[in-house]
């Protein structure tokens, strides 16, 4: 099986052709194809390689899917004694890649 550790956004990804993944905002429309250039591990079947710090060569081609946001996350903070309730929340943007070619 055919796989890479890619970097997008600061945070590492396990890659499979063929596969799904969730990965912070690209500013990229829905329906383009783009290549990700930051391999930082490569592995095919036995041979397995290693980056310093990318791979040289080694590239992701990705076809963008959607824009999504996730779930929401809620922060409350209270102190009782003070009559301090704060209540915050977030919600992260993602953007969907399908993994169509590991070269």
């Amino acid at each position: 099986m055919k796989y890479v550790i890619l970097e997008s956004g600061g945070k590492q990804y396990r890659a499979v052709e063929g596969s799904v993944i969730d990965v912070d905002l690209l500013h990229v429309e829905p329906g383009k194809s783009m290549k990700l250039e930051s391999v930082l591990l490569l592995v095919d079947g036995d041979n397995v390689t290693v980056g310093a710090p990318v791979v040289k060569g080694a590239a992701v081609n990705v076809k963008v899917v959607e824009h999504f946001k996730g779930e929401k996350t809620v922060n409350f903070t209270y102190s009782p004694k003070k009559r301090i309730r704060q209540k915050t929340g977030h919600r992260q943007s993602y953007t969907r890649l399908a993994i169509e070619k590991i070269e």
